[in-house]
């Protein structure tokens, strides 16, 4: 311990001292340079000499600081999650740092209820202590449920060909062309049409083609990196994530926690015949999204299992869910038009006020993509109330496929524009104290609505209903 917290000051100071050694070596100072390397190795010494933690009176204490003393402390009955975090030195010495989830929404990193370079067996013990402890009412779990670990799903090479799938490579991608539009902003280029003509297309060619695989080779190593050894794991009253190649994060999730799971399926996952799962667990919100995880980027099939394994039946995922009706179809398109329509105007206005005339030939290209986006919106948009689940499923370019317990449900939201009220139609939002805070669906029938609210949570909804 006396090692980890030292090394990771220095890092944090690593500008600072590297300036501070070249300022030095400028000037002659010689050995008082080595201050610089000093200061933050006895800050490291002064964390590890002045941090404490103790489990007592159904609390979680932890105090730190020399100058300023700042304690954290809460319930046990408020703990999430629990995250077993290992970089390489951890590993080296045997230790683990133990982030526990207790739902704050505080963002400072300072609030967060982190124990840092525990001995992994202590970290280990001290997890199992927490989550048996952490139900709802405080009350230890049964003994009969602690039963063997077991397995749900393991790392498998064939998984590396979803990373590219995954949304990097396109967020990685306009990175870039951001950067160098910025780059020939700030420097003066000047390019002659015989250097344009010199430059041959299949080099242009060449050259996006070589980006791409570079983008996409990264996203599989950063994958690799993530996502190397990991494993869902069931064992007695809570669900076990382990992954990672350099540095090993273990999350455990209280199954009493665990509201539902939301199946993320984007448009180039779909086309890759690959899904992602993510938790969605009670006390812990969207910005906790990394403690949430069920599975990264994976076969189709294998999330359905994780899903199913996690929900305890199959027919949240795989039932057909109802449709919302023509109206719902209609606003589909029309907005997609709505939205394509100003770009291929614009075309089509670039070539009649003396433009190229291959602007008229792209003019349509707007509009078929808006048409298909459409189409597979439609076709996307449906809900059901399943064996005990709600079950919403929306969207395209990022749909979602969310599956929410009934018995976490807490209130429903109802909205509705002009223009949806005069279809009859509303947006329709289960709340739920996990996740999100709420699991979403547009469009909906305001009849459907009514249903399907009343079928999850009989006389919530219906005792404010007037009868006519």
């Amino acid at each position: 311990m006396l090692l980890v917290h030292p090394i990771k000051e220095v890092g944090r100071f690593l500008p600072v001292i590297i300036g501070i050694l070249i300022a030095g070596g400028a000037s002659g100072a010689g050995p008082w340079t080595l201050v610089g390397v000093g200061l933050p190795v006895g800050l490291g010494v002064v964390r590890y000499l002045t941090t404490t933690y103790r489990i007592a009176e159904g609390r979680v204490e932890l105090q730190r600081g020399l100058l300023q003393r700042h304690t954290l402390a809460t319930p046990i009955d408020r703990v999430r999650t629990v995250d077993l975090t290992a970089s390489p030195i951890h590993r080296v010495l045997g230790l683990a740092t133990v982030v526990i989830g207790t739902g704050s929404v505080a963002s400072d990193g300072d609030e967060r209820l982190e124990l840092d370079a525990l001995p992994r067996e202590e970290a280990a013990r001290l997890r199992t202590e927490l989550l048996r402890t952490s139900g709802p009412s405080g009350a230890a779990t049964p003994a009969g449920v602690a039963e063997g670990e077991r397995v749900v799903a393991r790392f498998e090479p064939r998984w590396l060909w979803y990373a590219p799938f995954s949304g990097t490579v396109l967020v990685g991608l306009g990175a870039i062309i951001g950067g160098a539009f910025q780059l020939s902003e700030s420097i003066d280029i000047r390019v002659s049409e015989d250097d344009l003509a010199a430059i041959s297309q299949g080099f242009v060619v060449a050259v996006a083609a070589a980006a791409v695989l570079l983008l996409a080779l990264l996203a599989v190593g950063g994958y690799l990196v993530t996502n190397g050894g990991f494993v869902l794991s069931r064992y007695g009253a809570a669900w076990h994530v382990r992954r990672g190649l350099l540095t090993h994060r273990e999350t455990s999730i209280d199954v009493a926690r665990l509201a539902g799971v939301s199946l993320g399926e984007p448009a180039a996952l779909r086309l890759a015949r690959g899904r992602r799962v993510g938790a969605i667990v009670t006390g812990l919100s969207g910005t906790q999204a990394s403690s949430a995880v069920l599975l990264p980027p994976a076969p189709r099939a294998t999330g359905y299992d994780v899903a199913a394994a996690v929900l305890g039946t199959t027919a949240p995922m795989t039932s057909p869910l109802l449709p919302h009706g023509r109206a719902a179809t209609t606003r589909r398109y029309t907005r997609a038009l709505a939205g394509a329509a100003p770009f291929a105007v614009a075309a089509a206005a670039g070539t009649l006020a003396g433009g190229p005339g291959w602007l008229l030939g792209l003019s349509p290209l707007p509009l078929g993509l808006a048409l298909l986006l459409a189409w597979d919106r439609a076709r996307s948009l449906g809900h059901a109330f399943v064996e005990g689940h709600v079950v919403m499923r929306s969207g395209s370019v990022l749909r979602s496929h969310d599956a929410l317990a009934a018995g976490h449900v807490i209130g429903w939201n109802q909205r509705a524009t002009w223009f949806q009220r005069r279809t009859g139609l509303v947006a329709l939002a289960a709340t739920t104290a996990g996740g999100k805070g709420q699991v979403r669906v547009p469009d909906v029938p305001a009849g459907a609505a009514i249903a399907l609210a009343e079928a999850a949570t009989p006389g919530l909804v219906g005792q404010f209903l007037e009868e006519r």
